[in-house]
């Protein structure tokens, strides 16, 4: 079985044909009603009853997904395949099929692979680096919080860094007081495991500065104005900006894209014991900014709130953050579509068009300048949840922008990482988003 060839993966558009089929091949599929519909699987036998090939619908070109072959991968039996007929860009067939063959085994047995043999014509390479991106970001979303917490983030984010050879660095407890992280010892002083702040940097000095910054709550009960059970149920993918980094972080430095990387991850349990944080606690950020908390399920801003106000102390080039932050952009976009705001218009529209051309989605919503009064405080510089439950991706967006004046440029993902119905290239559960779209920007724009 070992040295079996690969399968053939014939995929066919909606309503064409495959002229490479034997004549009893072709009667077969027409007697099965294939006709290239999108998504639709159908074996060939050979004369001794063994499969010899699979049609593969890639439907309509107007209607077709990038990762359309993430359907196939999702649907076939463990094997290896080999694209064959018209498939379009082999790199883009490529990523799309070993996508869609995720799956996430720690806690079962593992089932067989469903392999892709190296297409003629792809970027191997490229395929390689953005596939394991992904499935790192979707291992550690996937990783419930009792086997990933805070200390156990730290080791993997390590684990990344050594594979890399590069050093990361960590501010651990009540040291993120003695070195000014009053907002992120705040959220994770409660947990059982210490709160902190992680820091890897790669690149050349001389290089374009750009800084990654991802929200890290390994577990968020809402803190004292605790979730209800059900919106507890997903909170182990609250740290999906940081495991969205980190994979982001890996394709960057596989490639070796030409700038001076710099990624902070500050990581916490927002959890609930007798020195957790309250409501209407004044807190001061690192950049002397105050906070009043009006909700303490709003926490994610907080920490990202001292990240970003260290990013911005070495004035960047190009600030970027990723974070699972809000309810509310998923009631205005839905699961698949991450808000993005972003200070430059060409660094938003760079974005939006790497987003598409891989089929990694965004949308540009506003960081609307009078929605700043929703986050008034009485007694303090800005209250961290804004008031009467309006535009809350907005204004979580506006509430962050505080803490970055010196960057020549900053954007802010709101994720969902999470894929609640599977998708081409996505199957259920913890899942990538921005990854492409922000590696495609940067590769565009420093290669």
């Amino acid at each position: 079985m070992a040295d079996r060839k690969p399968i053939p993966l014939i995929c066919v558009g909606e309503g064409g044909t495959a002229p490479e089929l034997s004549p009893a091949q072709q009667r077969w599929a027409a007697a099965s009603g294939f006709a290239g519909q999108r998504g639709r699987l159908l074996a060939l036998p050979d004369e001794a009853g063994s499969i010899a090939a699979c049609l593969f619908g890639l439907g309509s070109e107007a209607d077709r997904p990038a990762l359309v072959l993430g359907l196939a991968a999702a649907a076939l039996e463990p094997g290896t395949y080999a694209l064959a007929g018209t498939p379009g860009d082999r790199t883009v067939a490529a990523l799309g099929f070993r996508l869609g063959a995720y799956r996430f085994d720690r806690y079962r047995r593992p089932r067989a692979a469903v392999m892709l043999a190296d297409p003629e014509g792809a970027d191997a390479a490229e395929v390689d680096r953005l596939v394991e991106a992904a499935f790192l970001a979707r291992d550690l979303i996937n990783t419930p919080a009792n086997d990933l917490g805070p200390a156990a983030l730290e080791t993997e984010i390590r684990k990344l860094a050594a594979r890399h050879g590069i050093e990361a660095r960590s501010v651990v407890g009540d040291e993120l007081l003695a070195q000014n992280f009053p907002l992120i010892h705040a959220v994770g002083r409660a947990a059982a495991e210490a709160p902190r702040l992680v820091e890897l940097v790669w690149g050349r000095e001389s290089d374009p500065a750009i800084t990654l910054v991802g929200k890290g709550v390994t577990f968020d009960t809402g803190g004292l104005d605790i979730k209800p059970s059900s919106g507890m149920a997903l909170m182990k993918k609250d740290m999906g900006g940081a495991a969205n980094v980190l994979g982001l972080t890996h394709a960057i430095i596989d490639a070796r894209l030409p700038i001076r990387l710099r990624v902070l991850i500050p990581i916490v349990e927002n959890a609930i014991s007798g020195p957790a944080f309250r409501p209407g606690d004044v807190l001061r950020a690192r950049n002397g900014v105050t906070v009043e908390i009006g909700n303490t399920d709003a926490e994610g801003r907080l920490i990202l709130a001292d990240a970003l106000a260290l990013a911005d102390e070495a004035a960047p080039e190009l600030i970027i953050d990723m974070a699972t932050l809000t309810g509310a952009a998923r009631v205005a976009l839905g699961p698949d579509l991450p808000p993005l705001y972003a200070t430059d218009d060409g660094v938003a529209e760079g974005l939006l068009a790497a987003g598409r051309e891989t089929d990694d989605p965004l949308w540009r919503l506003p960081l609307h300048a009078p929605y700043e009064s929703m986050l008034a405080s009485r007694i303090a510089d800005v209250n961290n949840a804004g008031s009467g439950g309006f535009a809350g991706s907005i204004t979580a967006a506006l509430f962050m922008r505080r803490f970055v004046s010196r960057a020549k440029a900053w954007a802010h993902l709101d994720i969902y990482g999470w894929a609640p119905e599977p998708r081409p290239g996505r199957p259920f559960g913890g899942t990538d988003q921005g990854i492409r779209a922000i590696y495609g920007y940067l590769r565009r724009r420093y290669s």
